[in-house]
């Protein structure tokens, strides 16, 4: 852009920056306030001062949010590019600390990560990730089941004291998630609830092997306006298809639909509903956005 910052010396002012950027001196003010991001250091007088550092995260977070990203999603995002390398350190130590049976560690790598990048972040970038390797090492016999039941009981609960913590819900209406009929891993569920409630938005997890008519039941009791139905492995598809389409026959109700069963387009020919990617803050901005559409995400 025009006129922007390029030679910052012993760093700019914020109205330099504001000009240069194009972003009103409140908004800077407030991203710092609500996101820490940027974090400029402050001159004896306590002026802010802007080195090249702080003013290329100022320009990410301000092209990502005119692409159309929430500030929050957008700030999370700058904070993983800026320790992408570390993000990957920790998923890595979280795996050894799992192979260790060391719980402890495992919980210390996550907390470590959500103050660098923040919750969400660390959920998709570090603990999903992680649980995906355990797996695939289970799966090889590279490590016994003991490893991978201590991993996922570990992120559960660091999930279930996320959610628990999140700020009061902002909507009147429940977001139910599900496993599939015949699916029984939940993580990426419980990730997702957490993602979610820190949108303002109150979830039930009904969990593993969860019966179409249970789930139907369920929406119908909480009168909820949206379904998630998950499925990880390819033979449990055909049974969460037909769930996404008993929600989707509801009235005024979306069904949504996520796994790695759901991961090539092929098989989601002819699927009802729609589908939210493996990225759990993509999906979240997905089913905002689409509820939001069809007028269903009213505000409390």
């Amino acid at each position: 852009m025009a006129g922007e910052a390029s030679e910052v010396g012993d760093g700019l002012a914020i109205a330099a920056i504001a000009r240069a950027l194009e972003i009103p001196i409140p908004t800077i003010r407030s991203w710092e306030r609500r996101y820490g991001l940027p974090a400029p250091p402050r001159t004896a007088g306590k002026h802010r001062r802007y080195s090249r550092t702080e003013i290329d995260e100022l320009r990410g977070l301000r092209d990502l949010i005119v692409r159309g990203y929430p500030a929050r999603t957008a700030a999370a995002m700058i904070r993983a590019q800026r320790s992408g390398e570390d993000d990957g350190e920790a998923k890595e130590q979280m795996v050894r600390s799992a192979m260790r049976l060391d719980s402890e560690g495992v919980r210390t790598e996550l907390d470590r990560a959500a103050e660098r990048i923040g919750v969400e972040a660390t959920l998709r970038d570090v603990a999903l990730p992680a649980m995906h390797e355990i797996g695939d090492r289970w799966k090889t016999g590279a490590c016994g089941i003991e490893q991978e039941h201590l991993a996922t009981d570990v992120v559960r609960r660091w999930c279930a004291r996320q959610s628990a913590m999140a700020p009061p819900t902002s909507r009147p209406n429940v977001i139910v998630l599900a496993c599939g009929p015949k699916d029984l891993h939940t993580i990426g569920l419980e990730a997702f609830a957490v993602v979610l409630a820190r949108r303002g938005w109150p979830c039930r997890v009904l969990g593993a092997l969860t019966p179409t008519g249970s789930l139907i039941g369920a929406i119908r009791a909480l009168k909820a306006p949206a379904a998630v139905v998950v499925a990880q492995r390819g033979v449990t598809r055909r049974a969460a298809i037909k769930s996404v389409a008993a929600v989707d026959a509801l009235r005024r109700v979306r069904a949504f639909y996520a796994g790695d069963a759901f991961a090539a387009p092929v098989v989601r020919r002819g699927v009802p509903g729609v589908y939210l990617g493996a990225d759990v803050i993509a999906a979240a901005e997905i089913l905002e956005s689409e509820l939001t559409r069809l007028g269903l995400a009213q505000l409390a």
